[in-house]
């Protein structure tokens, strides 16, 4: 039997157990605006909170099985519209991710199956567009197609443009699909643009992505621009805090992290990034003292699932993957933006240079390290599903799949407060602050 084929049985069978279960009252909202719930399935501590009792790995994976449920799960980071954009032929979906479809990371049976409530989808503009222009164009396409899906199957999928419509959503037992734009150049430039994505639905901009724009200078190529952030990116970061748009640092340098703290009101997000402790010199990760400054302010690093932000040695591979993947497209014409041409780039490339995998573990050491350094408030999700290819941490393959993550915290001593400030709490609160800081500065009267 095929992994693809084992992977794709057991989201069925945990799908099956979830729908199974009768969600009507479960404590979900407490957990979502990251404070603690009743103590109902709490997991067991000692008298002494530094030394937490360890359940059985039998006992963890059933309750971390039952808190999939019980708790809200958001995920940063998931390049769903990019692949059902990549997919689409002449403006209709080849794919109903609203059924089974293993060819991806997502799916609604899987989602379910894993507890996931609240997948940021990633209205994604490649940096092509920085220079062919229509980036606007592409990211208005993209919400329209997170829309139609939320359209068409009213029963499993809603929008959601704020917390409390997360957990609506949530007891209502939908998938909630918030927005959030990789790239600022989908801003083509002009400021007034960040009021017209928050009227439509996006809630968190990524201001770079793999090369400089015109907001500022990106980890990625090494040529930085602006030295960080540039004039306009500036006066876009109080745009965003102006309107209610968080702001997600993923994917920018060092000197345009710095900026965006020193400039930001309210917290900000970094989306789908891990920590640079363990991957030295990767500058796409977090380094401790910019997690310090992030947290200082009351930030919150979402973890990433790829294996390269997560180990050296999967880093190295990544690099010479990325190089292998340009080369093969360029000489076979190849275009990754088309799903199939994309999975034959990902299929030589993987026959040439084998991924050393990270594991599930892997992805809690770096959540261990946020919580050593700087308290478990300021970490969350954001696996990249569907945006780093066949490079995922093994254990974390789909989104059926968060359980496993859970029950490694819990085996760790994990308390169900913790994990529900993980699982949701701690980016809901940003959200929420995001949006307070917007009303509050609105005129009245």
């Amino acid at each position: 039997m095929s992994v693809s084929l084992r992977r794709t049985l057991l989201g069925l069978l945990l799908a099956a157990l979830v729908l199974a279960c009768d969600r009507p009252g479960l404590d979900r909202n407490d957990a979502s605006r990251g404070e603690p719930s009743r103590p109902a399935g709490a997991v067991a501590t000692s008298p002494d909170p530094k030394a937490p009792t360890r359940p059985s790995p039998t006992a963890a994976a059933e309750l971390a099985l039952r808190l999939s449920r019980e708790l809200i799960i958001v995920d940063g980071h998931v390049d769903l519209p990019y692949r059902l954009e990549s997919s689409s032929v002449g403006g209709r979906l080849s794919e109903d991710v609203s059924v089974s479809a293993p060819a991806g990371n997502f799916d609604y049976p899987r989602a379910r199956a894993g507890g996931l409530d609240a997948p940021f989808m990633s209205i994604y503009v490649p940096t092509t567009y920085q220079t062919s222009g229509g980036a606007r164009a592409l990211a208005d396409g993209l919400i329209d197609m997170v829309e139609k899906l939320a359209r068409e199957h009213p029963d499993k999928f809603a929008l959601a443009a704020s917390p409390d419509e997360v957990r609506q959503n949530s007891a209502a037992g939908k998938i909630s699909l918030p927005l959030g734009i990789e790239n600022g150049a989908a801003l083509e430039g002009r400021v007034e643009n960040v009021a017209h994505f928050r009227q439509r639905g996006v809630s968190y901009i990524t201001l770079t992505h793999g090369k400089d724009n015109d907001l500022g200078d990106s980890a990625y190529g090494g040529v930085y621009t602006h030295d960080g952030l540039s004039p306009l990116g500036a006066r876009v970061v109080k745009e965003m805090n102006r309107v209610g748009i968080m702001i997600d640092v993923s994917h920018a340098s060092d000197a345009t992290l710095r900026e965006v703290l020193e400039q930001s009101q309210v917290p900000v997000i970094a989306s789908h990034s891990s920590l640079r402790h363990f991957v030295p010199g990767f500058e796409r990760n977090l380094s401790d003292a910019l997690l310090e400054r992030l947290a200082q302010g009351g930030g919150v690093v979402m973890v990433n699932f790829g294996s390269g932000f997560l180990t050296p040695e999967a880093n190295a591979v990544s690099a010479q993957r990325l190089e292998a993947a340009a080369s093969f497209a360029g000489r076979h014409g190849l275009d990754r933006r088309k799903l199939a041409d994309r999975k034959q780039i990902d299929d030589h490339v993987s026959k040439l240079l084998p991924m050393p995998y990270a594991s599930v573990e892997d992805v809690a050491n770096h959540i261990d390290r946020v919580k050593a350094r700087v308290g478990v408030e300021h970490v969350g999700l954001g696996s990249d599903f569907e945006g780093v290819g066949d490079t995922l941490a093994r254990g974390l393959e789909d989104v059926s799949q968060y359980p496993t993550l859970l029950r490694v915290l819990i085996e760790r001593g994990y308390t169900r407060e913790e994990l529900e400030r993980i699982c949701s709490g701690n980016v809901l609160r940003v959200w929420q602050r995001a949006l307070d800081f917007a009303a509050a500065a609105r005129p009245h009267g």
